[in-house]
């Protein structure tokens, strides 16, 4: 097998008689096995540690110890991982795949154990650039949500602290209150320069340059 597509390994059974089967089959098949465990306590460790290409869990005579395993290696991993069976049992499978496994393999042919680890990842990096796409999509939503939410927020501060202060300045200068009028411009004025101040601060905050928005506010000559 060419090396370049040697895959990093992680087996894991109660039976370490297995294992070593299973670990001498994928040397030949040209992968390297980072590790192997029999035992649910350690599992987890290993996988964070080592970090697998994938992770292979037999299902031996405990059906239940198979299911631990595959919870602590999923808890870990940002891998596939692919359950190896000797005989079909769809009880025992549903439960795997409840629990987060990828794939299923039966019978230990070295051919079809190549095919299914060459199936399992290339529909695992589908997933993942699906997963990706929909993570970009949420966060694409959650920002324009954030957008709105300010626009709102200006309209209102516009409203509350500007078009407000207007409106009664403008009703006490027809009333002749010129005081009154003139205070209420005051109000009006050092509403839009926070106003104004906040909204340069949070482009600022984006990466907008102050020069630049100085520049694009000037009036352009005819």
């Amino acid at each position: 097998m060419d090396r370049k597509h040697a895959l990093r390994v992680l087996i894991a059974n109660e039976r370490p008689e297995r294992l070593m089967l299973l670990a001498d089959v994928l040397a030949r098949l040209g992968h390297e096995v980072v590790a192997s465990e029999v035992d649910v306590t350690h599992v987890a460790a290993v996988t964070a540690r080592e970090r697998p290409d994938v992770a292979l869990v037999g299902l031996g005579s405990d059906p239940e110890h198979a299911l631990r395993l595959v919870t602590e290696i999923i808890s870990q991993a940002f891998c596939p991982v692919i359950a190896l069976l000797e005989h079909y049992d769809g009880r025992w499978v549903t439960a795997a795949a409840a629990k987060g496994i990828f794939a299923y393999i039966t019978g230990s042919d070295p051919d079809e154990l190549q095919s299914a680890l060459d199936i399992s990842l290339r529909r695992y990096a589908d997933y993942q650039a699906l997963q990706g796409a929909f993570d970009r999509r949420e966060a694409e939503t959650l920002g324009e949500t954030d957008r709105r939410q300010i626009r709102q927020r200006e309209a209102l501060e516009l409203h509350d602290g500007v078009v407000q202060s207007l409106t009664v300045a403008h009703l006490a200068l027809e009333l002749d209150r010129r005081d009154e009028s003139r205070d209420a411009l005051l109000t009006a004025l050092e509403n839009t320069r926070g106003i104004i101040g906040r909204a340069l601060a949070e482009l600022q905050l984006e990466g907008v340059p102050l020069e630049e928005l100085i520049r694009d506010s000037a009036p352009t000559r005819p």
